[in-house]
């Protein structure tokens, strides 16, 4: 059989190689017939090369095999490395000087038309038929660029959390089920029958039993698992940066992994970055951009405006902020060219956030302008113009209801406008740490406190006190990084007495039956010395989506699932054989899935 290994890859060839005989083997990428000659463009994921077939030179057998040659077939050739003619080079490639003079062919396997073009990357493909021939859509070249800065991001990371003495450790992926986060995937235990595990939501009591270890520095590049509701920028499985710290302060945390992104930037795309970030206190991020993962890339804050507000006679406003809701404003820079017809889109737009309405004023050489205006006295106009820093041109777009909802509103709103505007430089990156959140937070629904993060995370020293007291009050030594909107990192201090950590469950209302039976292992654990430790957890995949410029958490996974959790190649989730779950003793009624 013919020797198909390869000397050369298909992106490898130069001048400096004339005249040499190679072996290539890859994909036909495009087939071109011109003035008797046949060329062929091969393909690996290095890049392309161009053959050419002579019936001058090859046997008429081989000349026959070439004519029949279609796009993706898989082929080896053999032959001499020379210079295309002159005027047919083609600068866009690495081997756009030079083609193979082919003397031996091998078809190694045919195929089938693909359901789309391989070779024509502009072209539009339906998502779901990209995600159910996945190993097509990698042929096609960008979903494999991005795989291929994934890879430097990993390898980035383990170089250089290696190098800062941490050990790479591998922890469990079956564990026990504690459900106080996200819903976990649980997986049936066969010789425990009707007792389950749960796959990790993350490593976290395992990195930090690894403290308790005496295990000082501890990263993972770890794959966890939620069973929640998705989103453009969430898998139900991801993979997390997950490390952790013993003897260490937030600050040293910081400082560390400031270097870690500036090493995974300038080693994935040439890109240098502030060797320190900013902060900002959880409570600023929510009143100035209505969120805690605020895009930092462009202004328009939103801006309070109760105070004059409660002045006005407008009466939707002033019956919003009796009821205990807020005013809050947006200043559009320029907007005040936005047609009625767009500002009435806005509204729509947030109504699917449960704001029933947006209230407008545009700001005109003869002042303010709009339906309220009327509603404010002069004086108040001018405090509106002031409080907002108006300038003539400018659209201000007023929200009022519960805070919650405004802010919710009002940051999508914030985000749609700069994309719509070109507020957003392409190239900007601006990382941002969110600091000081609060440790706990209500729970309607089930009439308890809930913590902000997980039960592990440390009250701020100074605020302990309050827990007994005004437990909503005390905040967290906790800490996120966000870079351009999204929240690509979160980590805290953790409790490490076991006095403390107990204290903690019991505010969250669990007994003591419900500590031991989920957590006693791990409190066991804190009593046998444990030392102040620390860490944080990055979102690989989020990551990776600023680096390759994608919105798209899937595009930056080899094979991932559809917004509804279904793998539409595999065809799974699906239904199991009768014989498996009589061996796992479960009864299951499976839901009939229709797939493309």
């Amino acid at each position: 059989m013919f020797d198909y290994r390869r000397t050369h890859t298909c992106g490898e060839l130069t001048r400096s190689h004339l005249k040499q005989t190679v072996t290539l083997s890859g994909w036909v990428h495009r087939r071109r017939d011109h003035g008797g000659l046949i060329f062929i463009d091969l393909r690996d994921r290095f890049g392309l090369t161009q053959l050419i077939f002579d019936p001058a030179i090859v046997p008429k057998e081989m000349f026959d095999q070439a004519s029949k040659l279609r796009s993706e077939w898989v082929i080896s050739v053999r032959g001499e490395v020379i210079p295309r003619a002159q005027g047919m080079t083609n600068p866009r490639l690495t081997t756009g000087e030079i083609e193979i003079e082919v003397k031996e062919l091998e078809i190694l396997s045919s195929a089938k038309t693909p359901p789309f073009s391989i070779c024509d990357e502009e072209s539009d493909v339906n998502e779901e038929l990209r995600l159910k021939y996945r190993y097509l859509d990698i042929r096609r070249g960008d979903i494999a660029k991005k795989l291929i800065v994934r890879h430097q991001a990993m390898l980035s990371t383990r170089n250089y959390m290696s190098k800062h003495g941490f050990l790479e450790i591998t922890t469990p992926i079956l564990a026990k089920s504690t459900p106080e986060g996200a819903r976990d995937y649980l997986v049936p235990a066969r010789v425990y029958p009707g007792n389950f595990y749960a796959l990790p939501q993350s490593p976290q009591i395992f990195k930090q039993l690894l403290m308790v270890s005496g295990i000082d520095r501890y990263f993972q590049i770890a794959t966890c698992f939620r069973d929640e509701d998705l989103r453009a920028d969430r898998q139900p499985e991801f993979t997390q940066i997950d490390l952790e710290m013993s003897f260490g302060t937030p600050e040293d945390l910081m400082k560390l992994l400031q270097g870690l992104m500036a090493a995974i930037f300038k080693e994935c795309i040439g890109v240098e970055i502030p060797k320190s970030f900013p902060h900002m206190h959880y409570r600023d991020c929510v009143e100035n951009y209505g969120t805690d993962r605020p895009d930092l890339r462009f202004g328009m804050p939103l801006v309070r405006v109760d105070e004059i507000a409660k002045k006005s006679t407008f009466s939707v406003f002033t019956e919003q902020l009796s009821a205990g809701g807020c005013v809050k404003a947006l200043c559009v820079k320029g907007g005040g060219e936005i047609s009625r017809k767009d500002i009435d889109g806005y509204t729509a737009f947030v109504g699917k956030f449960g704001l029933n309405g947006l209230a407008w004023m545009k700001y005109q050489d003869e002042g303010l302008s709009s339906s309220i205006v009327k509603f404010f006295t002069p004086e108040q106009q001018n405090e509106l113009i002031a409080k907002l820093q108006a300038e003539k041109g400018d659209l201000i777009l007023f929200a009022a209801a519960a805070e919650d909802r405004v802010n919710q509103a009002l940051d999508h709103l914030r985000r749609k406008l700069a994309k719509e505007r070109g507020l957003i430089h392409p190239d900007a990156l601006n990382f941002l740490w969110v600091t000081d959140f609060p440790l706990l937070k209500w729970n309607a629904e089930e009439g308890r406190l809930e913590s902000e993060h997980h039960p592990f995370t440390s009250p701020n020293f100074e605020d302990i006190p309050l827990l007994d007291k005004e437990p909503l009050k005390v905040r967290a030594l906790a800490y996120d990084l966000v870079l351009n909107g999204y929240e690509i990192g979160g980590g805290s201090q953790r409790i490490h007495s076991s006095e403390l950590q107990e204290k903690i469950f019991r505010a969250l209302k669990l007994t003591q039956e419900e500590i031991h039976e989920k957590f006693g292992f791990f409190v066991e654990a804190l009593k046998y010395g444990t030392p102040p430790h620390l860490g944080l957890a990055f979102g690989l995949d989020r990551i990776v989506m600023v680096l390759t410029k994608t919105e798209n958490i899937r595009d930056v996974i080899a094979f991932p699932k559809t917004q509804k959790a279904s793998d539409l190649m595999m065809q799974c989730p699906s239904g199991v054989a009768p014989k498996q779950l009589d061996e796992l003793k479960i009864k299951a009624e499976p839901v009939e899935i229709s797939w493309i």
